[in-house]
């Protein structure tokens, strides 16, 4: 390798290598990156939840909380290093999640317990929604990894929101 290509490659942007069309990474990273910002949103949040949960139930809901926040953030490397595999970029800071997610953050100073558990399960079934757009996307790329990785990430959303809803189901 000759010193000018290899200062070449050195000041030239992140450019991994994939075999991906150009379009098929531009279209995921995007996505993953869009996708990665509603996760932290959802991790952040059930944590707030989490420090902030109170009332006759207090351990067995921090427990349930703690768990998913956990599941939840063992999601984020997986995002954007699979969108740095494919030859893309991902989140650089705080302010680029906030201008990209979609999920809501919740600043209230009290939420009952039982609007905390609701709230969550929405957002998680959101999350579930926004997984089955992405891997629609990754389907028409033929990127059979990422979509493989989101398969998982569902199953997890949904066991989440599963358990969020019957914690939160009224017995009759």
């Amino acid at each position: 390798m000759s010193p000018s290509s290899a200062e070449t490659r050195r000041l030239s942007p992140l450019k991994t290598p994939s075999t991906l069309p150009t379009n098929a990474v531009t279209d995921i990273s995007a996505a993953l990156t869009a996708l990665l910002a509603d996760v932290f949103t959802l991790y952040m949040k059930t944590k707030n939840f989490h420090w902030h949960m109170s009332g006759p139930h207090f351990r067995d809901y921090h427990l349930l909380l703690d768990e998913q926040a956990e599941q939840i953030f063992a999601m984020t490397d997986d995002i954007a290093e699979r969108a740095r595999k494919i030859g893309g970029v991902t989140l650089r800071s705080i302010g680029q999640i906030a201008r990209q997610q979609r999920i809501t953050d919740n600043d209230a100073d009290f939420v009952t317990a039982e609007d905390m558990l609701s709230e969550l399960r929405e957002d998680n079934g959101q999350l579930v929604s926004l997984l089955r757009e992405v891997h629609g996307l990754c389907d028409e790329h033929n990127d059979v990894a990422t979509a493989s990785l989101i398969e998982n990430w569902i199953d997890e959303g949904e066991r989440r929101t599963w358990f969020l809803f019957e914690t939160t189901r009224r017995q009759k």
